[in-house]
This record gives structure tokens, sequence and C-alpha cells, in this order.
């Protein structure tokens, strides 16, 4: 009889064996790489991801690899591939146990690989503000927050959806922070944004060694488009009107007010209660851009939305959708 190894026993017969690393360097090296991910990925996701998304108030996040938002699946695949390196790079005594290996030496290889991405963009390794910076912020603990968010983000590779900055998740960390969740919105976050901008880019050389090229050197986000069998989009573009603006803006609101009660709920607060009050944020009144017009039949498209927390029956249905959603 012919015994059939996974890739993973091969994987682990070869460190047993102290060969590892050296068969790595050779030909076998790219099926080792997929059995190292299947092993490598569960210990990132319980030992590191899981512990930072909580410290980031993501808890849908750590709730399973399933649930990561973009930017956070993004590290969490840089930090696989940063542990299946360090793995494949330096098992070159015999191993019996991998896990056991593996888990203590997570931090220093996702933390090295970190700091090598980020000095290859030209990016601060770790991130700093200089005093100049601090007391142009007029010394805020949220705007100096803030700016260390943007000099860690153009480091990263990860991107926004079709947004430059991920003012989303920073209106959530902003709410944490401030305690201001009425008044943090995105675009309130998009104005701080640009308040933190206009000092670093009153030093031109540091703002475009640390700021402007490692941003450039981040991938454009790119839209996908359903195409049939000959490449063709399914849905022809059209021009753009007022109400296609308005539902557009309208699905980053309601991606902002998912993510706000998420967090909240998960710092234990009354379901009930965040989801009035995040829904009575975003959705009373505080509209930007294109909301100011009026591309709808009605005069108020959002009328069905607030006027439907009135009604405890209707309010009891939109809770359990709510909780539906982020849970």
């Amino acid at each position: 009889m012919v015994t059939t190894y996974s890739p993973v026993a091969q994987l682990r017969a070869l460190a047993a064996a102290g060969r590892l690393a050296e068969v790595a360097d050779g030909p076998e090296r790219g099926g080792l790489v997929a059995a190292a991910y299947e092993l490598v990925w569960p210990i990132v996701f319980a030992r590191v991801t899981c512990r930072f998304e909580r410290q980031r108030g993501h808890s849908v996040c750590a709730s399973g690899v399933g649930n990561l938002a973009d930017e956070c699946l993004d590290r969490f695949h840089d930090d696989v591939e940063a542990v299946v390196d360090d793995l494949l790079g330096h098992a070159r005594q015999p191993i019996r146990q991998l896990e056991a290996w593996i888990t203590p030496r997570l931090n220093a290889a996702t933390v090295n690989a970190h700091r090598r991405r980020r000095g290859a963009r030209g990016a601060l390794q770790r991130p700093r503000l200089p005093g100049w910076l601090v007391t142009g912020l007029a010394q805020d603990p949220w705007l100096t927050a803030l700016a260390t968010d943007i000099l860690t983000w153009v480091g990263t590779s990860g991107t926004a959806g079709g947004r430059l900055w991920p003012v989303e998740s920073w209106s959530q960390k902003r709410g944490l922070a401030t305690g201001d969740w009425p008044g943090s919105d995105p675009a309130t976050v998009g104005r701080e944004i640009e308040q933190v901008l206009s000092v670093m880019r009153g030093h031109p050389k540091w703002y475009e060694s640390y700021v402007e090229r490692p941003l450039g050197a981040k991938q454009p986000p790119v839209v996908a488009m359903a195409t049939d069998t000959y490449g063709e989009p399914l849905f022809p573009l059209a021009p753009a009107d007022g109400a296609d603006r308005v539902e557009a803006e309208l699905r980053d609101l309601a991606g902002a007010a998912v993510r706000a009660i998420a967090g909240r709920i998960g710092q234990g607060e009354a379901a009930e209660s965040v989801v009035v009050e995040v829904i009575h944020t975003i959705f009373g009144g505080a509209c930007a851009g294109t909301l100011d017009q009026m591309p709808h039949v009605t005069a108020d498209p959002l009328g069905g939305i607030i006027g439907g927390l009135t009604d405890p029956a209707r309010l009891d249905r939109i809770v359990a959708a709510v909780l539906e959603m982020v849970g």
C-alpha cells in the first residue's frame, strides 16, 4: 500500500528532521508555502489578529476571519505571510511541535516584517510625531492620535475602498477616544484629517518624504465590475445623476452606522439606545456632499428611517435587523 501524506504532514516531517528551511530553498518551496499557510493562519488569527482587533475596538473583526474589514484583512494576510517566511527561513533544527515553536516567534516575526514593508515604501518604520507637529496640533489628544494613524496608514498596503483614508473606522475610533459619538461622523473626521495634513505641509520636505511618497506607493483602490464571458460590463455605465450620488452616500453612511453600532455594543452598551442614537446622529441631519440636493420625489428620503424610531413596533424591527447585520 502506498501512503500519501498531506502537504501539512510533509511539512511536519521535514521540520522534525530539521530539513524544512533547507528544502524550502529549493524547487519544492511553492508547495511548502501553501502548507505553511494552512498551518499558520489559525495561529496568527487566534494569537495576533484577535488581540489587536479587540484593542482597536473592532469586536466584529475579532469574531472570525470572514468578518474582517478590508484593511484588517490586509493586515491579517501580511502577518500570516511574515510568519510563514519566518518558519521556512529559520526552521533549521529538528522541531517536534511546530505550533509550540511558532507561537513565541509571532511577535518578532510580524513586527520585523511590518517595519521592513514600511521602510520599503519610504514610510517611518516607527511612526512618532515630531515636536513641531504636536505643537501645531495644540497637543490635542485626538488630533495627535489621528496624525499617528495617518503616518501609520500611508505605510501600509491596505486601501479604504474608494476613499483615500479609512474615515469610517477612524470615526469609530474618534467616538471611543473622545466620547463624542454624535460628532464622530466621516465628514467631521475628513475635516480633521485635512487639518492635520495642513500642519504637516508646513514642513514640505518632511511631508514629501513621510506622507506623499509612501502614500503614492499604495495600490489605488479598484472597484470590481461584473462582466460577461467576453469581458463586457453586464451593466453599462450611465451618467451618474443626483439620485445615484445620494444612494452612494447613503450606502457609505449605512456602513459607518453599522460599524459604530457594532463597536459600541461590543463595549457593552444597550443595543436599543445605541441603535437609536447612532441612526439619529448619522441619518438625522449630519448629511454632507450631495445630500443637500433634492433628487428624490419626496422632500425627505430618510423620513422612513427617522420616523420609524418613534414607533415602538417598528423600532423593535429596526433594532432586530441591525443586530442581525452586526452579529
